[in-house]
């Protein structure tokens, strides 16, 4: 027991036990309060696709999007999501609709999700690998962009009662549409707005739909980006699916700091030991794996030797290899899909603290978005 508290039982042994300090003044004031001040700033007023219009506006020419041969810039994948933009906006789409996605990863994916984002909309994905079943589960929106994988995972029937967006056209109806900006305030929209919606697993019952507004995205975005991923114009690895919610840090933290996702080809998607190995080559500093892949690489010693910060999440690891590169920080990301993926906490290196990270009131880098 503390040395005060034990003069306070000698001086009154007969006070009531709930009425002795357990902890000092000073003890009391750190738990208590100094513990607690988490206030931070950060654009809690702007919309996360306004994070990604200001990189556009920085520096439309610098590659946005890598997909096989195809390099997109920040430049044409705005203007490309803003024409569906302007063509969902005149099909009715408003603050809180959502708005289904089933398609296969590609570039064209993420012109998509910004694009119902710059409409005012909330994205909800569907993974087209999953099965049917599991995605009829959780269709709810009435308005669907679906490809030919889309249209295909999710079958005849359940199309027969949705509004879908046809993304297979030669010449989509959007093609001439204007590629500016829409006007968030024109629309309605703020940072208390949905920004997305994605199912829990149902591991322990149904699945359960989590609305994840921008502020709370934005706040993710900002603290992943001060404590992660200071320098812009870096290299990000998109591997997770994109129903998963890790899949909107991945990309809203490169599409935010002015950075370049790389998405894996698709044969290599469908392929764990391929997915590895092409993500072993690619430049990167810090990266995301679900835990059996990021368990595979490092018993397999797929780490590139360049990566300073290896991100697992969505279940423990079993065990730690022997022996990790000397450079690498091993974090525990893991957190509840309604907690808007994860929260910004210290994080965890070889089950030891890590003392280099902390939250970004903490240790602010540099003002997020510059």
């Amino acid at each position: 027991m503390h040395l005060l508290n034990s003069l306070a039982v000698v001086a009154d042994a007969e006070q009531p036990v709930g009425r002795i300090e357990v902890l000092s003044v000073a003890e009391r004031t750190y738990l208590l309060e100094d513990l607690n001040r988490t206030a931070v700033t950060y654009p809690e007023q702007q919309c996360i696709h306004e994070l990604f219009e200001a990189q556009v506006r920085q520096a439309p020419d610098v590659v946005a999007e890598v997909y096989q041969d195809q390099r997109v810039s920040y430049g044409e994948l705005n203007a490309r999501a803003n024409q569906l933009a302007h063509h969902l906006i005149a099909l009715g789409v408003s603050p809180d609709e959502q708005v289904a996605i089933c398609v296969a990863r590609s570039v064209a994916m993420v012109v998509r999700l910004l694009a119902i984002l710059n409409a005012g909309g909330a994205y909800h994905p569907l993974d087209p690998a999953y099965p049917s079943a599991r995605l009829h589960q959780v269709l709810a929106p009435h308005l669907l962009l679906a490809d030919a994988a889309g249209r295909s995972a999710l079958g005849g029937e359940a199309l027969r009662d949705l509004t879908v967006v046809d993304l297979a056209a030669a010449t989509p109806e959007w093609a001439n549409l204007p590629a500016s900006d829409p006007d968030p305030r024109a629309l309605g929209l703020t940072s208390r707005h949905l920004a997305y919606v994605i199912y829990t697993s149902g591991s322990t019952g149904s699945p359960k739909g989590v609305m994840v507004e921008h502020r709370g995205l934005v706040n993710l975005i900002a603290w992943h980006v001060q404590a992660l991923c200071p320098q812009p114009e870096s290299c990000c690895a998109l591997t997770a699916g994109p129903a998963f919610d890790a899949s909107t840090w991945e990309l809203w933290s490169a599409l935010c700091n002015r950075s370049t996702s790389l998405l894996p080809p698709r044969a290599a998607a469908a392929d764990s030991l391929r997915l590895l190995q092409w993500w072993r080559d690619q430049s990167l500093a810090v990266s995301f794996l679900i835990t059996p892949l990021a368990t595979l690489a490092l018993e397999d010693k797929l780490i590139n030797s360049r990566l300073e910060y290896l991100l697992v999440g969505g279940d423990r690891l079993p065990r730690l290899p022997a022996s990790l590169p000397a450079a690498l920080k091993l974090i525990n990301n893991y957190g509840p899909t309604e907690g808007t993926v994860h929260p910004p906490v210290r994080n965890r290196t070889a089950d030891r603290l890590n003392d280099s990270l902390s939250p970004p009131h903490a240790n602010p880098r540099r003002k997020f978005g510059q």
